[in-house]
């Protein structure tokens, strides 16, 4: 067995293993990424595509080739809400975002993490992860070539995925690092890459319709020929035949006929809050691996590329103190949730609200909201409706106002949980405080709505 020692070891060569290893070696450190894909498929990953631009990513990369090389349609400016019964809601944005070439992108984003210094190793799978007596996370062990290696670092951070293998490695007994993770908490989800014969008339816009088992479908234009097609479920509800369901979908649209299919992929997303915790002793979760996707819309690029970076400065930070507990790496924990983690952790109270909820009743309720304010909950978990606005609604929403009633009061909820995740503690000491304030909010989201505990 060989040994190779490094001062960070990243796990995963998506969006957060790629950000995390191009930041650490940007800080001058000896960082490798491990990454079980082979050098040809690596970035190969199933993704929506969609994000807002290039102001989405840290300024690590050089982020005007990542533009140029990957950005396949920078015109999106609105969002096509489609009703099952055939109304639709066109919600323009406040400025335009972009779909991309996810295979193409993660080849950048690696090529990028390769430029400034790290040391990428494909084909290697990690299969555990290594711990000192005093439970301090050392390294991993992986297989490559049918050789076992041991890669020793002095912070691993943890860019591998969804329901990460290295978290049920990992002994966190003795931490505050989140393990309250369940399969409920998760999405699951498939696309194809779809070329149609004649231009769509949506390349300007993201369209979503809504399936039965609480997921949508979704039709993100890379280009007026080129479509990236995709639906997910909950898994807190029925199982849903993914690919029938969306072939299904595609069958009724004139746009796919006689069209080509060029890529199919399946995966699993998180959609819930971020974690409470993600660092442990040696240790720091990032991008999916922490829940930092957005649990409505289950938009996680954004996410996975800053606190990739969050967590790369912090131990680099850590390292040159000297000091790589989880209490010199907790400030990351406050990066996290003070900036993108409120938002979402807001967002997910609208997520346990529609579980509650019959899908016909959701797609009236969503229907008859405005547009923007529709746009701003799901994005950030708040929204403000003038008067004018909120008599109208309840006029286009008869029938339906006690959900809309406690629609309304999931909205207060979400303003105090944001109030609570700005309040997050600065060290590990007043964790426990910060954590029964925020589960009296949750306690009484679910007396409001009447939904299952989530967590």
């Amino acid at each position: 067995m060989s040994a190779e020692a490094y001062d960070i070891v990243v796990v995963g060569g998506g969006t957060a293993g790629a950000f995390a290893a191009a930041t650490g070696a940007s800080e001058g450190l000896d960082v490798a990424l491990l990454e079980r894909k082979s050098e040809s498929e690596a970035g190969h990953i199933a993704c929506g595509d969609a994000i807002k631009g290039k102001k989405t990513f840290p300024d690590v990369l050089d982020l005007d080739y990542l533009r140029e090389e990957s950005f396949t349609n920078q015109r999106i400016s609105r969002a096509v809400f489609e009703n099952p019964r055939g109304e639709t809601l066109d919600i323009p944005f406040k400025s335009t975002g972009a779909v991309i070439d996810r295979k193409r992108y993660g080849e950048v984003i690696l090529e990028e993490a390769d430029r400034l210094g790290a040391e990428l190793q494909f084909d290697t799978v990690v299969q555990d992860v290594m711990q000192d007596d005093d439970g301090t996370v050392t390294g991993v062990r992986a297989k490559r070539d049918g050789n076992v290696l041991e890669y020793e670092a002095q912070v691993t951070i943890d860019g591998a995925g969804a329901l990460s293998l290295l978290q049920d490695k990992t002994d966190f007994s003795g931490t505050h690092f989140d393990t309250n993770v369940s399969y409920s908490q998760f999405c699951s989800a498939y696309r194809e890459v779809i070329d149609v014969s004649e231009p769509v008339d949506y390349d300007d816009a993201i369209v979503f319709k809504p399936t039965e088992e609480l997921g949508y479908l979704w039709y993100f234009p890379r280009s007026a020929t080129e479509i990236n097609a995709g639906l997910g479920f909950q898994m807190t509800e029925e199982p849903m035949e993914l690919i029938e369901v969306l072939k299904r979908d595609l069958r009724n649209r004139p746009e796919f006929a006689n069209a080509t299919v060029k890529d199919k992929l399946g995966a699993a997303l998180p959609t819930r809050r971020p974690y409470d915790s993600a660092v442990a002793d040696g240790f720091i979760a990032a991008g999916d691996s922490a829940g930092h996707v957005n649990p409505t819309t289950g938009g996680g690029i954004p996410g996975a590329a800053r606190s990739a970076h969050w967590a790369a400065k912090r131990a680099a930070k850590a390292i040159s103190e000297g000091d790589v507990s989880e209490a010199n790496l907790w400030e990351y924990n406050r990066d996290v949730m003070t900036d993108f983690g409120k938002r979402f952790a807001a967002v997910d109270l609208y997520n346990i609200w529609g579980t509650a909820h019959e899908v016909n009743d959701l797609v009236d309720i969503v229907s008859s909201l405005p547009g923007q304010q529709l746009v701003d909950a799901l994005s950030s978990g708040s929204s403000e409706m003038s008067l004018k606005l909120k008599l109208e609604t309840l006029v286009k929403t008869f029938g339906h106002w006690r959900a809309l009633s406690g629609l309304y009061k999931v909205s207060r909820k979400a303003s105090e949980i944001t109030t609570q995740y700005n309040a997050y503690p600065s060290s590990p000491r007043g964790f426990e405080a910060w954590q029964d304030a925020r589960d009296g909010v949750m306690e009484d989201l679910y007396e409001i709505t009447g939904a299952d505990p989530k967590y």
